[in-house]
């Protein structure tokens, strides 16, 4: 069980899938928690990967932002 606070979510029908990825999505009311640009350095997670369960759960989205910040930076 874990508690929710999503004042807004994104419409995943409201992206062009041939530029963006759906990446996470919440298995009990089907929102929209995560999405990846397929060309640009863009995600996005509609939670606080910092926080629990467990302290390194999400730490692969760390990760992942500062390769993109290396292979992007000009």
């Amino acid at each position: 069980i874990t508690a929710h606070n999503h004042n807004f979510a994104v419409d995943p029908d409201s992206l062009p899938q041939s530029e963006v990825e759906l990446t996470h999505m919440d298995l009990n009311d089907s929102t929209l928690e995560g999405m990846r640009h397929r060309n640009l350095p863009l995600f996005s997670v509609q939670y606080h990967p910092e926080a629990s369960p467990g302290p390194h759960d999400s730490h692969y989205l760390f990760k992942d932002f500062v390769k993109m910040m290396e292979e992007w930076k000009g």
